[in-house]
């Protein structure tokens, strides 16, 4: 327990020195105790691929041991970091940015124009989680100058160049993700793989100097994560929801708005006996249908999800970019209106013929089986919540724990409770584009309309970003009743915005608060060259 306000590491070394000075004679007063000059975090996200920023790493926040061209500040405004500026063509097709000069990577080696080309060819073509594949070549103009040509123009390529780390060409080998080599504030210098990650500051790094000299990041479960908070152990902690109201000694709870959502997906196409290549089936004969899928949205109560099963930290999702600038408010159902969901029901021919609960229409009754991870508590606690909220309606859903082995067979016949989340508009694009249908994870129920494709094309490809705005906005609701939102054709059932809450040393100050993306990575340490203690 922490008895008092400062970490108790910092003062057991203080008291340590006093002591000894004591009963040496020394009666001359003792220095104040130093702050900490490690920080020990335990807010998961170790990274099972490793740390190279070409087959994904830091696309959910800073990549911490790279830096990136540009940034987002406290107010998700776009800012330099490696480069001093940057245009973009008139056409969109060519990005060019000036970089600084006084960066370089923890081997002592400048970076260039050339490890900058290097980073975006690569990226472009491992097949990795980061989508550069508008790249068509990136060109060193010369040391301090970067063209990144592309196939086509992309609105939200800006996105590529907040989130892609800068790797050195000479230094980027098969082993460089369990060692990564940067320019970014911190380097790594130990992994313990399912145990903890050691960084160190680099101090030559080019930008605000972090206050701490070593971070420590321990990949621990929720509940050992509170029990070392509580033991004074670390310095902050991610806490789920249902553990928020812990209190801690010594700490205090830091809650962080986010557009971490949770949604069910729907699959979107009629059950025709049509599989994968893999074999895996696509279609559903209950979900495919729109006033089901609409009912279920109508049925659900996302504030009692917020206050029930997020104990209150969160807000109910209508969509998913709730609160950003490309979001339409006019797509959402906000309100549960169970009679309005029965009325959608018996209008298109969904009855309860049988007095049994459960609605019937051509014979086919109206269940179906919702899939979430079985080791994910949240979602466990969302599905079986939305199950009891469609019940009344006549709708019987069978939430089922998986793995996601198995729910990568199921995906595209089964509804799924999934998490996304990002800052980047393109995530949009590839959840609701007919042509990402089955790709991985995106668009996993085969949903495809012509119009909101249209919608979505020309968003992405717009080179006026206010067009791409209302481009964007139409994809989710058009005004005319079209649109892949709730009051369209309500491809997903949107539920709930996460807050992600962490408890902190009370004299940690974590400076502006950010609005965080999904919770893979580390995406509170985006300000952590920022942080401070206090007392």
């Amino acid at each position: 327990m922490r008895a008092v306000p400062k970490s108790g590491r910092a003062l057991a070394g203080a008291v340590v020195l006093v002591t000894v000075l004591a009963a040496c004679g020394d009666s001359s007063p003792a220095a104040p105790a130093q702050a900490p000059t490690e920080l020990v975090l335990a807010i998961g996200g170790e990274s099972e691929d490793g740390y190279d920023p070409t087959l994904g790493w830091g696309r959910y926040g800073s990549p911490l041991f790279q830096s990136t061209l540009l940034a987002r500040d406290e107010s998700l405004d776009v800012v330099p970091d490696l480069a001093t500026d940057w245009s973009v063509s008139e056409d969109g097709l060519v990005w060019t940015v000036d970089l600084r000069t006084d960066a370089r990577f923890t081997d002592g080696e400048p970076v260039t124009a050339a490890d900058v080309a290097y980073t975006f060819t690569t990226a472009s073509r491992s097949g990795g989680l980061t989508d550069v594949t508008a790249l068509r070549e990136a060109v060193a103009v010369d040391d301090d100058t970067v063209e990144l040509r592309l196939e086509r123009p992309q609105s939200t390529f800006v996105n590529r160049l907040i989130s892609l780390g800068i790797v050195p060409e000479h230094a980027h080998g098969p082993d460089y993700a369990r060692n990564p080599v940067g320019s970014g504030p911190f380097e790594l210098v130990q992994w313990d793989e399912g145990q903890q990650l050691i960084v160190e500051r680099n101090d030559d790094y080019y930008g605000e100097q972090p206050a701490f000299e070593r971070v420590v990041f321990q990949f621990t479960g929720e509940d050992a994560s509170i029990a070392s908070a509580s033991a004074g152990q670390v310095d902050m902690a991610a806490v789920p929801a249902q553990l928020a109201p812990t209190e801690v000694p010594g700490m205090r709870l830091v809650e962080v708005q986010s557009v971490d959502n949770r949604g069910i997906t729907f699959p979107y196409v009629p059950d025709t006996g049509r599989t994968t290549d893999d074999g895996a089936p696509i279609g559903n004969d209950v979900t495919s249908d729109l006033a089901v899928r609409r009912a279920v949205n109508l049925a659900i109560d996302r504030q009692a999800l917020v206050d029930g099963v997020l104990e209150g930290y969160g807000s109910p999702a209508t969509g998913p970019v709730d609160g950003l600038p490309w979001y339409e408010p006019d797509s959402a159902i906000e309100d549960a209106d169970p009679a309005g969901a029965e009325e959608l029901l018996e209008e298109a021919g969904w009855v309860d013929s049988d007095g049994d609960g459960v609605r019937e229409k051509d014979g086919v009754r109206a269940e179906f089986t919702l899939l979430y991870p079985a080791s994910d508590s949240l979602r466990q606690g969302l599905a079986l919540s939305v199950a009891d909220m469609v019940a009344p309606i006549g709708v019987e859903i069978s939430a089922e724990g998986e793995s996601w082995d198995v729910i990568d067979q199921r995906l595209h016949a089964d509804a799924v409770l999934f998490g996304w989340g990002q800052l980047d508009p393109t995530e949009m694009y590839n959840l609701y584009s007919s042509g990402q249908a089955g790709v991985e994870y995106w668009n996993p129920g085969f949903y495809g309309n012509p119009e909101v494709d249209a919608h979505l094309d020309a968003a992405m490809t717009a080179t006026d970003p206010a067009v791409a705005e209302e481009e964007w906005r139409a994809a989710q609701y058009d005004g005319e009743g079209s649109g892949f939102g709730p009051s369209g054709d309500a491809a997903w059932a949107w539920l709930v915005n996460l807050d992600h809450t962490y408890v902190v040393d009370e004299c940690l100050d974590l400076g502006a608060e950010r609005i965080e993306p999904h919770g893979h990575g580390w995406p509170v340490t985006a300000g952590i060259t920022g942080w401070q203690w206090t007392c």
